[in-house]
């Protein structure tokens, strides 16, 4: 087993031989590394740039070939799906099987995604009627980790099988079933789990209006009170709730957001089975890895649409001259092989720490909102992928170690991948699971070595991650994790530098301190043939996720289908859930918001 000390560059993941033929369409795919023409272009179709081959690139890219448009993706890497995508560990796999798989993190998919999934269902895999996305499988359940012997909460992530009829979904119930959950399942004293249940009522029934502004402006760590509150109450409903889930500090993490897309869609609406993608679990992931199960169906259908793609290019400058964007100056990763390309239409779909690099001082002047983006904040949430020699499921779902000083969450992935035999399929036979763990606190003293995540060597920080594991996983007189049964790890070569004066991670997570939401750009920009994806953009959903980047991508597509007067049905947009049941609130809210008064439930 190499994998335990694995530090390949990002350039050098590799490629099965399957993934390269696929990738270049043989050999007249291969000429289109730097494509001169477009021998298969649509006849009747305008030429779109496409920057970027993430999840909202692609997105975009499928949205405009089903248009009739001609679709060229630069991408970064030599592979496609950003940091959605699983990537190979090179030189592990012997006797016909393939290279144990890797990733950045873990992917999962609530039930309140519903863009995604559309786009899912029109990727087509073999023996599956709703295509990929029946690629998923549900999880049942969350475990929230205690150290020190403490118990571990099981939370169950199902629907509840008598959901309430409308009518009875009154303020007064959401709080009991707020209540009898938090008394269940915790330790806070009854005032805290009362005073947290009001806050949520608050959030529940504040219109639009006092969201955008009020609670858009308010930390979640100020809203819910935590500084006044129990160290279990900071723990588990402020940190817990933020920084675990989307590596966004409490302390400073946007109320509006946390409360819309983590409290609401997640948990209440989930599980009363509102606003799901059909018959959606609540929490989903899929069956294989990655791009296995998506990414590379999704490659193939896309070049099977005319899409095509050229791989391992640097975006340099966005060129705007005359009022109009006139082309892209790229290059290969090394600098070489310059050149500028030229299309009827540019889609920005690259990370927003990296499109913004792209844009020079005339396409900023033209459109201000492009400058804002200078103030989004990004963060590291990365993980490090754990080889086992015996099934290690856990539980049927995801982990969160509440206590862990680097937030730590994970998921036991292969007893999800029952179109595999992990040990049959990958490696050297002697792994039989793999344990996908993400560190979201990158700037605080582990248990071990007393050092941040980032001043931390990697093999530092895996020994460090490990220990993490175990201490919230290995108590309370059970053994869930043990040394001998660890094989090896990877971490994604995007971080680099570790335990240096300079770390650097080239995948970084948009992160949603207070005041983000005015600062995320429109995907239809003042320039009238460059609009923007990505999970930075404005979009209802307001979160940096595989839903917000489909998303983005759809909303860049309409932009572009009324710029171009195209006669293309536009893309069909599902907003976030809005019971019914919380609309006469929230209109007695905005009254009482213009008059300068509180919300009514809001107490103090």
């Amino acid at each position: 087993m190499t994998t335990e000390h694995a530090q390949q560059s990002q350039e050098n993941t590799g490629h099965t031989r399957r993934r390269f033929l696929a990738g270049a369409g043989g050999a007249a795919g291969a000429l289109a590394l730097w494509p001169a023409g477009r021998a298969n272009a649509v006849s009747s179709g305008k030429q779109v740039a496409v920057l970027g081959g993430g999840v909202s690139g692609l997105s975009a890219a499928h949205e405009l070939a089903e248009r009739g448009y001609a679709v060229t993706v630069y991408e970064y890497y030599d592979v496609l799906g950003g940091k959605a995508r699983s990537m190979p560990v090179p030189g592990t796999g012997t006797g016909g099987r393939g290279p144990l798989p890797a990733e950045h993190g873990f992917r999962f998919f609530p039930g309140f995604y519903r863009n995604l999934p559309d786009t899912m269902r029109r990727i087509p895999f073999p023996g599956n009627a709703g295509g990929v996305r029946d690629n998923l499988r549900g999880a049942t359940e969350e475990l929230f980790a205690r150290s020190s012997g403490r118990p571990d909460l099981h939370f169950p992530l199902r629907r509840l099988t008598t959901p309430p009829a409308p009518g009875d979904i009154t303020p007064s119930w959401i709080r009991d079933q707020i209540l009898s959950a938090l008394d269940l399942g915790t330790r806070l004293p009854a005032h805290e789990a009362a005073y947290f249940a009001d806050r949520l009522l608050v959030h529940l029934t504040s219109c639009d209006a006092r969201r955008e502004d009020q609670w858009e402006k308010t930390a979640w760590w100020d809203f819910i009170r935590a500084e006044e509150m129990s160290e279990e109450y900071r723990t588990l409903l402020g940190i817990g709730q933020t920084r675990n889930l989307v590596a966004t500090r409490a302390e400073v993490a946007s109320t509006r957001t946390v409360g819309r897309i983590i409290i609401e869609a997640l948990i209440l609406w989930g599980l009363l089975g509102r606003g799901l993608d059909g018959d959606a679990d609540i929490d989903r992931v899929l069956n294989a890895p990655t791009s296995e199960a998506w990414i590379d169906p999704w490659e193939t259908h896309l070049r099977s649409l005319g899409v095509e793609f050229v791989l391992g290019t640097q975006v340099r400058e966005v060129v705007y001259e005359g009022g109009r964007v006139t082309g892209v100056r790229v290059s290969a990763r090394d600098g070489s092989q310059e050149r500028t390309v030229t299309a009827d239409h540019y889609v920005s779909a690259m990370p927003v720490e990296h499109a913004r690099g792209t844009w020079g001082q005339a396409l900023r002047a033209a459109d201000p909102q492009l400058a804002r983006c200078d103030a989004l904040r990004t963060d590291w949430m990365t993980g490090v992928m754990f080889y086992l020699r015996t099934p290690t499921p856990v539980v049927h779902g995801h982990i969160n170690c509440l206590d862990s000083p680097w937030s730590v969450t994970g998921v036991g992935q292969a007893q999800f991948w029952d179109v595999r035999d992990f040990s049959r399929d990958y490696g050297d036979g002697q792994a039989h699971d793999c344990l996908s763990a993400i560190i979201s606190e990158w700037d605080k003293p582990g248990i071990l070595y007393g050092k941040t995540a980032k001043e931390c060597t990697k093999d530092e920080i895996v020994a460090e991650l490990w220990a993490q594991l175990k201490d919230g996983l290995n108590d309370a007189g059970k053994t869930t994790l043990t040394d001998e049964d660890r094989l090896g790890w990877f971490m994604d070569p995007a971080v680099t530098g570790l335990g240096g004066p300079n770390p650097q991670n080239r995948e970084q997570l948009l992160i949603h301190p207070t005041g983000t939401l005015y600062n995320r750009p429109s995907a239809r920009t003042k320039v009238p043939n460059f609009f923007l994806a990505g999970d930075y953009v404005h979009t209802d959903v307001d979160l940096a996720t595989m839903e917000g980047a489909n998303e983005s991508a759809r909303r860049a597509v309409n932009a572009l289908l009324d710029a171009d007067n195209s006669d293309a049905e536009p893309c069909e947009i599902w907003e976030l859930y809005r019971p019914p049941e919380m609309e006469p609130l929230k209109r007695v809210d905005e009254l009482r918001y213009r008059l300068g008064l509180p919300n009514t439930f809001d107490l103090g």
